[in-house]
């Protein structure tokens, strides 16, 4: 697998995240050490600081998957705010995972759990919450 892009995450986010790994049976979803391990060798800085092309939680991202050749507008979301609109997708899934601290731009190869990888790349974040001043969120 490539190395992978540097990322950058908001405090709140990591902060965050770390909770909901914690409170997750172990072993109960795949690639949450894929998670972990990004949140360790991210960058982190204050909301107020984050630049306006990372994906952060809660910023709607148009990406595009290389396996399928499609692109996609989605949301993206913590497990808790998951719904059946189809404009969301969680951060526990690896497509979420995988997005998470990019920027535009970005290619990530990332492990599927049936094996092999995907590749995603970010096109554009439509909305951050950051850019919208939005720091509680």
């Amino acid at each position: 697998m490539k190395s992978r892009p540097e990322i950058v995450l908001s405090s709140l986010d990591s902060e965050r995240l770390y909770d909901l790994i914690e409170s997750l049976p172990k072993n109960s979803v795949p690639g949450i050490e894929e998670l972990e391990q990004e949140l360790n060798r991210a960058e982190i800085v204050e909301p107020t600081e984050m630049p306006q092309n990372i994906v952060t939680m809660n910023s709607t991202v148009r990406f595009f998957v290389e396996s399928t050749k499609q692109e996609f507008e989605l949301k993206l979301v913590y497990p808790k705010n998951m719904d059946s609109n189809g404009k969301n997708i969680s951060i526990l899934a690896p497509v979420g995972s995988a997005m998470l601290g990019l920027s535009v731009g970005d290619e990530i190869e990332w492990p599927k759990p049936g094996g092999g990888v995907l590749k995603v790349k970010i096109a554009e974040i439509v909305y951050q919450p950051e850019r919208a001043g939005d720091y509680q969120r």
